[in-house]
Order: structure tokens, then C-alpha cells, then sequence
């Protein structure tokens, strides 16, 4: 029989997962991943991970007579996602934080916490499904409800990884979800959905890096990430490599050919295809072309030329298949709400595929990832290193 440890976040649709699987041998589990206390107070209350989320998850695995835990995971979460961000944008990248947030915490450490706790199966409320194709390769699909399908930011599991994961809500709509939680009696039936990264959701990513970077140039001794002002246990292994050198300090604004327009805020501030916060007086509007942490300058210019047909993606994961050995016509999407496009793909090196679009998109962003469909199976995808 399964034996499942559920990711409950104190939602309503991981409670809804757990109460579609209350059949099985199942444990709920919430994931820590930091400390509130070392947010802002207008931001400290209002991400997950706060005590009222905890305490909802709690309640509802307690209703179905669940046994409930709390995963302390903050070390590994600053190592391998705030970490990332930080770097990621420190280079002039966009990322996407829940793309590391899921391949390095819920399909690598709460699925080793899993293993160790003799559990089968994991189970999240993620809209997408896991399939065994005719041959026994796992395949993962779209959700049913294409509005909340979440496939683009599970690009990077594994075969071993969907081979253990049970996604409850692949095959219902979020309409579906919220009466079954009403049904239940569930304290966060009517609970909005998390709709901002859990560690900046005052949408504020430039003043997080800010905050950060602050705190750990006061803590130069052990190098270390954390927020606070001591040396803590916390200190403990939480390096942060910075690769730029002043992503905070003001530089150039410059047009395509070079010439100086005014003066940015640090490169941390701006994406490409941004248009509003550039302070910049222009006859016409002017776009985040580019970003060059190297020369710390932020390149400007008309919208038509943020239109792009080709595009590099690097850290791949292929699923149906372990390598292109052909030119494969997919459809290519390069950010969460981006509509997926006709492209060609090909595998240029072991870890790199070249996209072509049919048809030049806008905005193909440095950071993000580029995730590949074939029809409502996802091909796999990678991060986008540069158009």
C-alpha cells in the first residue's frame, strides 16, 4: 500500500490534495524554508511559512485524523534558491525563484525527508499530471485546468522523481477544488491563492537583494548568507558567491549604439522588456533591451527591437527522451504566463538546446526558463542564457 507524505502549505489546494488521498497511509508536512522575524515588518505575516499557514495546514490535516510535521529547511533553501536569485540577477538575469524552489526543495529534500520516513510517494497541489508512457517512462502532462496548469515550473524532475510523485489535482479545475474544500469544512476554503515569490511578496525583489547584500557585508568573516545582525548558528555553510561586483551601484542608461542616455539605480532594478520606473525623457518609449553586469549598463531602445527569433538554454531537462537526436517541433514558452509558441528545437551540446520560433517573440528574457510541449506533454526545458 502507499505510503504518502504530503507537502501541505496550508492552502486549499495541497488540503484538497490530502483529502484525496486520505484513503492512503499519509502524513502532512509543511516545509520551513525561512525566518519571518528577519523580514521587513510590513512584509513579516504575509508570505507562507507564517504561523497563521502553519496553523491552517495543522488544522486540516487534523480533520482527517493525519499526523502533521514541520520540516525545518531554511539552510537549504538560502543555499540553493535565495542564493540563486541573488546571483542570478547580480549577472542582469531574471530568474525564477519557484522553478528552484520546487526541483531543489520539494523533489529533493522533502522527497529524501520522505524516503527516510519509509513513505512511497510524495504528493503536492501542483495542477499537472505524471504518466507512464507504453513503455514505463514517466511522462509529465499539463493540468486539466489549462488557467492553473503548473508544468512550466516542474520542467527539471526526474524520472526517479515522477516515479514517486502523485500530483492529486492534475486532473480537476480549481472551481472543482474550492467546493470540495467547502464540502470538507476546510477553515481555508476560501483562502486566496499566493500569487507573489513567498520570500518578496511585496513584489519588492531589488530592496530583498538590497536588505541581503547589506547584511552579509557586515558579516564578511564567515562569508556568510543570512539576515541579522550576529554571528549566529545560522552562520553555518550558508556561503553566498557573489558574481557581480556592484549590482546595487548606479551606472549608465545607453542606446543600442552606445550613447549615453542618463543614469540607472543598479542593475538589479530592471528586466528586459521593462518599460515604467526607467525615469528616462525620450520622444518615444523606451524598453530594457539589455543588461551588461560586466560594464554595469543597462541598454534602452524601441520596442521592435525586444522581438528576438532564436534563443540558448543551458541546466536542461529532457523527459520523454535522455537526448534530442533530431530537430524536434515543439512549442517553446519562455515565462510562466507566455503562450506557448511553434519553435524547432535542437540539442547543441549535452547540456544546451537551440530554439527557433516560427515567428520572433518578445522579451526572451536571460534567467527564465524555456519549457517545451508536445501537445499537453512537456519535452522538457532549460534556462535561458541569452537571444
Amino acid at each position: 500500500m502507499k505510503k504518502i507524505l504530503i507537502a501541505m502549505s496550508g492552502g486549499v489546494d495541497s488540503s484538497v490534495a490530502a483529502h484525496l488521498l486520505k484513503n492512503y497511509d499519509c502524513i502532512g508536512a509543511m516545509m520551513k524554508l525561512y525566518t519571518n522575524d528577519d523580514l521587513p515588518p510590513s512584509i513579516n505575516g504575509k508570505t507562507c511559512c507564517s504561523l497563521d499557514d502553519a496553523e491552517d495546514a495543522r488544522a486540516v490535516a487534523a480533520s482527517m485524523n493525519m499526523p502533521f510535521y514541520t520540516f525545518n529547511f531554511t539552510i537549504p533553501f538560502a543555499e540553493t534558491v535565495i542564493t540563486r536569485f541573488i546571483n542570478a540577477y547580480t549577472r542582469g538575469h531574471t530568474p525564477n525563484p519557484c522553478i528552484d524552489c520546487n526541483r531543489f526543495m520539494k523533489f529533493q529534500n522533502f522527497l529524501h525527508r520522505a524516503i527516510e520516513l519509509d513513505c512511497t510517494h510524495i504528493a503536492t497541489g501542483h495542477y499537472a499530471r505524471v504518466e507512464a508512457d507504453s513503455g514505463g517512462r514517466y511522462l509529465l502532462k499539463t493540468g486539466i485546468d489549462i488557467t492553473k496548469d503548473q508544468s512550466y515550473v516542474l520542467y527539471s524532475m526526474t524520472q526517479q522523481q515522477l516515479a514517486r510523485t502523485l500530483f492529486p489535482l492534475g486532473g480537476i479545475t480549481k472551481e472543482e477544488v474550492r467546493r470540495i474544500a467547502a464540502e470538507q469544512g476546510f477553515i481555508n476554503a476560501k483562502k486566496r491563492d499566493s500569487q507573489d515569490i513567498c520570500f518578496a511578496p511585496d513584489g519588492d525583489y531589488a530592496g530583498f537583494i538590497e536588505r541581503y547584500i547589506s547584511d552579509i557585508s557586515d558579516c564578511r568573516g564567515c562569508n556568510s548568507l543570512h539576515s541579522g545582525a550576529a554571528h549566529e548558528p545560522a552562520c553555518r555553510g550558508r556561503l553566498l558567491p557573489l558574481q557581480a561586483a556592484s549590482p546595487i551601484t548606479p551606472g549608465k542608461f545607453i542606446s543600442p549604439t552606445g550613447k549615453i542616455l542618463g543614469e540607472h539605480r543598479g542593475i538589479i532594478h530592471y528586466t528586459i522588456g521593462q518599460r515604467k520606473g526607467l525615469g528616462i525623457s525620450a520622444p518615444h518609449p523606451l524598453f530594457v533591451l539589455s543588461i551588461n553586469a560586466q560594464d554595469n549598463t543597462v541598454t534602452l531602445g524601441k520596442s521592435e527591437a525586444l522581438f528576438t527569433g532564436t534563443l540558448q538554454a543551458n541546466d536542461i531537462n529532457l523527459i520523454p527522451m535522455d537526448k534530442l537526436d533530431a530537430p524536434l517541433r515543439v512549442h517553446a514558452k519562455i515565462r510562466y504566463s507566455h503562450v506557448p509558441q511553434p519553435a524547432t528545437v535542437r540539442q547543441t551540446a549535452d547540456d544546451t538546446l537551440h530554439i527557433e520560433f516560427d515567428t520572433p517573440v518578445r522579451a526572451i528574457t536571460p534567467g527564465q526558463a524555456v519549457v517545451l510541449y508536445d501537445g499537453d506533454v512537456v519535452v522538457g526545458g532549460g534556462t535561458i542564457s541569452h537571444a
